[in-house]
C-alpha cells in the first residue's frame, strides 16, 4: 500500500503539471496565512483568494480520495475546477464541525474551572479547609478534563480522515457524518495500517517538504506528500468496508 501511494502522483500522465499546481496553490494559502498574520488589514481582503486556494487543494484530495478507493493506480488531474472547489468547501464544513468535538470541551473547560475558582473566592476565609480541599478537587478535574480533551483530540484525529473517506467515495455532504458507517470503517485493519502509515509520510517526507520550504521547492514536496497521504486514508478506508477495487 505504501508503495501505491508513493507512486500514485507519479503514475498520472500530467504529473507533472499537477505537482506544479498543487505546489503553487499550497505557496499562495501559506503566503495568504502568513500576509493576513503579519498585516491585519489584509485578513479581510485575503480570506476570499485563501478560501478558494484552500477549497480547491482540499477539493483534488478529495478527488485523489475517491480515485483511490476506486482502486485507481494513478492519480487525476486538476479539471472541473468548480467542481473541485464546492467539494473542497463541503470537505473543510466537514472537518469544521467534526473539530467542534474537540474545541467546544476544550474552550469549556477552562470557563467551568473559573467559575468555580471565582465561586470558591467568595467562600468566607472561616471555610479555608473546605476551600482547600475544594482547590485540590478544581485542580484534579482541571487535569482529568484536559487528558480527556488530549484523548478526544486524538480519536478526532483518526477519525476525520475516514469522514473525509466516506464523503469523497459516497459523493454527497452528509456522507461525513454517517457516525456509524465512519466508525465501522475507521475501526478495521485496512484503515488503521493506511492511517499508520500516512503518518509516517506526513512526518518523513513532510518534515522534508517544511525544511525546504525556505527553497519553495519544499512546498511541491509538501503537496506530493499530501497526496500520497490521502490515498492511504482512501484506500485502507475503502478496503476496510470492502469498497476498493484490486488495482
Amino acid at each position: 500500500m505504501l508503495s501505491d501511494a508513493l507512486w500514485f502522483l507519479k503514475r498520472s500522465d500530467d504529473w507533472f503539471a499537477t505537482t506544479v499546481i498543487g505546489g503553487i496553490l499550497v505557496i499562495a494559502s501559506s503566503v495568504l496565512v502568513v500576509l493576513s498574520a503579519l498585516v491585519p488589514f489584509v485578513f479581510l481582503l485575503s480570506i476570499p483568494l485563501l478560501l478558494v486556494t484552500t477549497a480547491l487543494l482540499e477539493g483534488y484530495y478529495v478527488r485523489a480520495m475517491q480515485a483511490a478507493a476506486n482502486g485507481a493506480t494513478d492519480a487525476p488531474s486538476f479539471t472541473n475546477w468548480g467542481g473541485l472547489v464546492v467539494d473542497g468547501l463541503k470537505l473543510l464544513a466537514i472537518l469544521f464541525v467534526w473539530s467542534l468535538v474537540v474545541l467546544v470541551p476544550l474552550f469549556s473547560l477552562p470557563v467551568a474551572l473559573g467559575f468555580g475558582s471565582a465561586a470558591l473566592e467568595s467562600i468566607p476565609q472561616s471555610a479555608s479547609a473546605a476551600t482547600q480541599a475544594t482547590n485540590v478537587g478544581l485542580g484534579l478535574v482541571g487535569i482529568g478534563g484536559f487528558a480527556f480533551v488530549f484523548v478526544l483530540g486524538l480519536f478526532v484525529s483518526y477519525v476525520v480522515p475516514a469522514a473525509g473517506a466516506n464523503f469523497a467515495i459516497k459523493g454527497y455532504f452528509g456522507a461525513g457524518f454517517h457516525v456509524r458507517t465512519i466508525l465501522k470503517g475507521a475501526f478495521t485493519r485496512e484503515y488503521a495500517i493506511g492511517w499508520a502509515l500516512a503518518a509516517v509520510v506526513t512526518i518523513v517526507i513532510g518534515s522534508i517538504g517544511n525544511l525546504l520550504s525556505i527553497l519553495l521547492v519544499g512546498f511541491f514536496i509538501l503537496f506530493y506528500a499530501r497526496v500520497a497521504s490521502v490515498y492511504l486514508w482512501g484506500r485502507g478506508y475503502a478496503a476496510g468496508l470492502g469498497r476498493a477495487s484490486e488495482p
